[in-house]
Parts: structure tokens; C-alpha cells; sequence
């Protein structure tokens, strides 16, 4: 089992979200933001997960309020509005903090010291795909779209 599938978060409905079950299966792990000039990303990141979920292949949303305090709601208004505006059926994960020093242990995972791709996460929206292994296999910026072709081609790529 890989430090990525043993790590525990908060689900937004308050309840628990592990990701073993996610063992074996590609990831697309996106910090997300209901307020942002990138939040319309939603509907695309639903498009994906809707065009491989059946393939092994989910998208984990967790919000984040550290860019321009940009996630100001709380769980239950994030959920609402996702639903509402995008219809959002990937998971989501509680909001937390993807920089600073109480980074959560997923990011620390992804983009702290020793990871293949470190750095501050740079904005909302930022992309990780995580491989069945549970290994980062590519970064994307926020500005790339869910739907560019090196995103698609990288997800394509890891699920074989």
C-alpha cells in the first residue's frame, strides 16, 4: 500500500474518506474553489470523471479558502453550489490547507520536500494525477484546463 492510499480525509459531508478503496485506480487530485475565475473547471472535471470513472479513474475535489479567501462557505454550501451549478458527482473532500505550515498531509505528500513535483501550489485549481500505484505521474497548472489534451493523454496513459 503507497503513503498516498494510506492517507485519511475528511469527506465535505463530514463523514470519512479513505483512499484505499482508490488502490488500483488513477486519481486526479484537484484543490478547488467555488469563487474563483477558474472554478467554471468544475464542469469539465465532471465531464472527466464521468468519461472514465468506469475505467478506474476519479476525481478527488478538496477545497481550499488560501487563495484569495476564494472557498469562504462552508461544507454545506460548497456541496450546494457544486451540485447546483455543475453537478458534481466525484468525490469532495472537507476544505483544507494545500500551503503554510498546516499543509495537510496530502499535499505534503504531493508537492512537499522529496516529492517528485515540489513546490507551493500555486493557485486554485492546481492538478495532480496519481497513478494505481499511488505515485504522482504529472502536475498541471491551474491554468490548464481538465480537458486539455495533455491531461486527457497523461490520464489515458495511466490507466493502460
Amino acid at each position: 500500500m503507497s503513503a498516498f492510499h494510506d492517507l485519511k480525509l475528511n469527506a465535505l459531508d463530514g463523514g470519512d474518506l479513505s483512499l484505499k478503496p482508490y488502490k488500483g485506480q488513477v486519481v486526479l487530485v484537484v484543490n478547488v474553489a467555488s469563487k474563483c475565475g477558474l472554478t467554471p473547471q468544475y464542469a469539465a472535471l465532471e465531464q472527466l470523471y464521468q468519461t472514465y470513472k468506469d475505467k478506474g479513474f476519479t476525481v478527488l475535489g478538496l477545497p481550499c479558502n488560501q487563495f484569495a479567501g476564494q472557498e469562504p462557505g462552508s461544507e454545506a454550501q460548497i456541496q450546494e453550489f457544486c451540485s447546483m451549478n455543475y453537478g458534481v458527482s466525484f468525490p469532495l473532500g472537507a476544505k483544507l490547507d494545500v500551503n503554510g505550515p498546516r499543509r495537510h498531509s496530502m499535499y505534503r505528500l504531493l508537492a512537499g520536500e522529496g516529492a517528485e513535483f515540489p513546490g507551493d501550489i500555486t493557485w486554485n485549481f492546481e492538478k495532480f494525477l496519481v497513478g494505481k500505484d499511488g505515485r504522482v505521474l504529472a502536475r498541471f497548472s491551474p491554468r490548464t484546463a481538465p480537458d486539455d489534451p495533455a491531461v486527457v493523454q497523461a490520464i489515458e496513459k495511466a490507466l493502460g
